[in-house]
């Protein structure tokens, strides 16, 4: 596994993105998070989040660990590894006391083509382990709903069996999917596959998917004589996820198990659990197999997903755990603040293309017309994009984007006055000493008689004249900006071939750097 994130050059490590502080509340790293999903590989991608959660001390980020060597491998045959290789990545340990604590995110993301060309980016999470005796319920529960609430696959990891307390950690998203639906018939939420890890039942149902989706299957049916709160569990659960799977894994034997200096090495596992992981992990990641993060049916990118981190920290801060309801409108705000930015991102995206840094100065009304032309794109790509909340809330998040466009839309005017003729000095004064040498050169070359090279010379007076002319026009009306460019670029091109022989060079701002 490489020791560093090829994309920035820093170690790759496990970084925490949400924080357990010592008063139960958890806060956000915004500063961390957006160092991965403001990646150059992330930010406008499509993304696959895979996350586990489930109870402490019950082997998940060992597993994270394998999901990481397959990653690095690209799904080679081997990608296993060496079988005296320790196992490394997201931080795990033997013994009794929890190790991982908040929600932690791999620093390097991974991309993946796709058999149809498209490309898209894989984040890992980690998750704290619930029910260890520095937690209360609402960590656990706050834990394990800010996971899958994030991500488009949760592996919800459980030991031996599928419980019925484990079914009630379901019961708030079911709850929270009913509403959901109400307004979408997209379902809230997406893959949620149980892991059984150390079944010990293989003679009854077989290790894999095959023995889990019958496991599964016989959990989730609805019996006679079932509570109604049971039966309304079952019944809701299926509607909230696109899709319910489950897996059932052996054990990976007593040196795991027993043996306090156990460093994950392959050697020390038991030949069943090699199989049965390579199987689940190479499953999940298969290029046919990811599935790309969705709310309300519209695909998110990493830029995007920052806002849902914010709005769903914000929620779970309280002293309570938040109603249903209350997670729903706070989707709801982040999925129009994602709409927003991207609107927002548009319309910067365009003006810096008529009137950013590196271009001339434009006449005033014709950047009014590129201003209308941008701002109405925005709109148009704002009102596009599937929202949720209905109109009225959609209408106060249209509002702030005119506010915002309107405030940028001033400071593009403020940088374009101050590029006018009086700022710019750089071609003129290029022109200027251009004309000078050339006239010099012409009387020189008329006194010693070269008819020939004084008639060459006229023509190029006469054109530096016209350039001259022509610039000076483009600067002070703001018309025919591409002329302007143009001559600027030829003025640049002047100057670098005369201070070339100074050993400097010459950048388009007038910055001059030595060789």
């Amino acid at each position: 596994m490489p020791d560093t994130d090829p994309g920035t050059g820093s170690p790759a490590v496990a970084v925490q993105v949400i924080v357990a502080e010592n008063d139960h509340s958890f806060t956000l790293n915004e500063a961390a998070l957006e160092r991965i999903l403001l990646d150059r590989r992330v930010r406008d991608s499509e993304i696959v989040i895979l996350s586990i959660a489930g109870a402490f001390r019950k082997g998940k980020s060992f597993l994270l660990d394998f999901f990481l060597r397959y990653l690095y491998a690209k799904g080679s045959k081997n990608w296993i590894g060496d079988p005296d290789a320790p196992l490394k990545g997201f931080p795990w340990k033997g013994g009794s006391e929890r190790n991982t604590s908040g929600i932690l995110m791999w620093s390097d993301p991974f991309e993946i083509s796709l058999p149809n060309g498209d490309k898209l980016c894989i984040l890992l999470m980690d998750t704290q382990g619930a029910f260890d005796s520095q937690s209360t319920v609402k960590d656990c529960a706050t834990i394990f709903a800010l996971s899958t609430m994030i991500s488009s696959v949760q592996v919800y990891n459980v030991t031996s069996n599928i419980q019925e307390d484990d079914l009630q950690h379901l019961q708030l998203f079911t709850e929270y999917g009913r509403l959901a639906l109400e307004g979408s018939k997209a379902k809230p939420f997406q893959d949620l596959h149980f892991l059984i890890r150390d079944w010990p039942y293989p003679y009854q149902y077989e290790y894999g998917w095959t023995g889990g989706e019958k496991l599964l299957e016989k959990r989730l049916k609805i019996i006679e004589g079932q509570h109604e709160e049971l039966q309304q569990l079952r019944r809701h659960l299926r509607s909230c996820f696109n899709k319910i799977k489950c897996c059932l894994m052996p054990h990976p034997g007593l040196k795991v198990a027993t043996n306090q200096n156990f460093d994950g090495r392959l050697s020390d596992i038991e030949g069943d659990f090699k199989i049965h992981v390579e199987e689940f992990v190479s499953s999940l990641l298969l290029p046919e197999s990811l599935v790309v993060k969705e709310i309300n049916g519209t695909k998110i990118t990493g830029k995007e997903l920052i806002e849902y981190f914010k709005a769903y920290i914000k929620i779970y801060q309280g002293s309570e755990l938040p109603e249903p309801k209350s997670m729903l409108e706070a989707t709801a705000e982040a999925n129009n603040l994602a709409a927003v930015a991207n609107a927002r991102d548009l319309y910067a995206k365009h003006m810096e293309m008529v009137c950013g840094g590196d271009k001339p100065f434009l006449h005033p009304e014709l950047m009014q017309k590129e201003h209308d032309r941008c701002h109405q794109e925005a709109i148009q790509l704002f009102q596009s994009i599937r929202k949720m909340g209905g109109e009225e809330k959609s209408r106060i998040y249209l509002e702030q984007l005119e506010r915002e466009i309107t405030e940028m839309y001033g400071n593009y005017s403020s940088h374009n006055s101050a590029k006018s003729f009086y700022a710019s000095f750089q071609t003129p004064l290029t022109l200027v000493v251009l004309l000078v040498a050339l006239i010099i050169i012409s009387k020189l070359s008329d006194l010693i008689g070269l008819e020939s090279i004084v008639s060459l010379l006229s023509f190029g007076v006469m054109t530096v004249l016209a350039s001259l002319v022509a610039w000076g026009y483009t600067r002070m009306t703001g018309k025919f900006p591409e002329v302007g460019s143009s001559i600027d670029d030829a003025a640049l091109f002047i100057q670098q071939m005369m201070y070339r022989s100074k050993g400097l060079v010459v950048k388009a701002d007038g910055e001059k750097k030595t060789l």
